[in-house]
């Protein structure tokens, strides 16, 4: 049991007051900044569409750090794992070169026919947008060693530590790999049994933590964004 203090609550009490506040604080503080990162109608369009779908899609926030990492590596070549309905795919070709290419990788094809029209809307040439069927592991190893600037992955969890191989293969030194959602709701810091897919969330954060390749850092955006720059 916990000591009372002079207004007569315990220690763990006052604790998890404190606790409350910080969670509430830091859910208004999610909530301001997917705010914050305004979106247009073809983003707006392009969540709605995953939305009917049952896919899930970065937030605002998190779509806007992927527009702003893109710029920040002057991104002329992005690869993505997981097209979606074009919400990341979007943001990553807002922050390229004029002259970069997307090229992006989804199991369904009537998925990526909405990114395409999502692009379409945004504005995008359909030349700045190289679509690719088919499973990650078996197309990724079909791209050219180092030609990538950056590599975001959003799709099938269970893989994401295969991911980070191939990953580091496609980038040139000072690129950079980008994972989505390795907060699982909560879950990657949970206790108790886990589902599968989380403990390979906590063996890929585990493995780009401990790996010299790389200079890692874990952004609390949307659902959590794993970022790490290849040495």
């Amino acid at each position: 049991m916990g000591v009372p203090g002079p207004s007569g609550y315990s220690h763990a009490q006052a604790l998890r007051g404190q606790e409350r506040v910080i969670t509430g604080n830091r859910q208004a503080s999610w909530a301001f900044a997917d705010a914050y990162a305004a979106e247009d109608e073809a983003l707006r369009w392009a969540r709605d569409r995953a939305r009917e779908a049952g896919l899930r899609s970065v937030s605002p926030s998190a779509g806007a750090t992927l527009r702003l990492l893109a710029a920040a590596v002057d991104a002329k070549a992005v690869a993505e794992i997981g097209t979606g309905t074009g919400v990341s795919g979007i943001h990553l070709l807002q922050g390229m070169r004029p002259d970069g290419v997307l090229t992006t990788v989804d199991t369904e094809p009537e998925h990526q026919q909405s990114a395409r029209q999502a692009f379409r809307a945004a504005g995008f040439a359909g030349n700045r947008a190289r679509f690719i069927p088919g499973r990650a592991l078996e197309v990724l190893p079909r791209l050219a060693d180092a030609g990538y600037d950056l590599v975001f992955c959003d799709g099938d969890r269970l893989e994401f530590p295969e991911y980070l191989a191939e990953s580091l293969r496609l980038l040139r030194p000072g690129g950079l790999v980008v994972f989505a959602g390795v907060f699982a709701n909560g879950r990657t810091v949970g206790s108790g049994p886990q589902p599968t897919e989380v403990l390979r969330l906590r063996e890929l954060l585990r493995t780009v933590r401990e790996s010299d390749e790389v200079m890692p850092s874990l952004l609390p955006v949307g659902d959590g964004l794993l970022c790490a720059v290849r040495r």
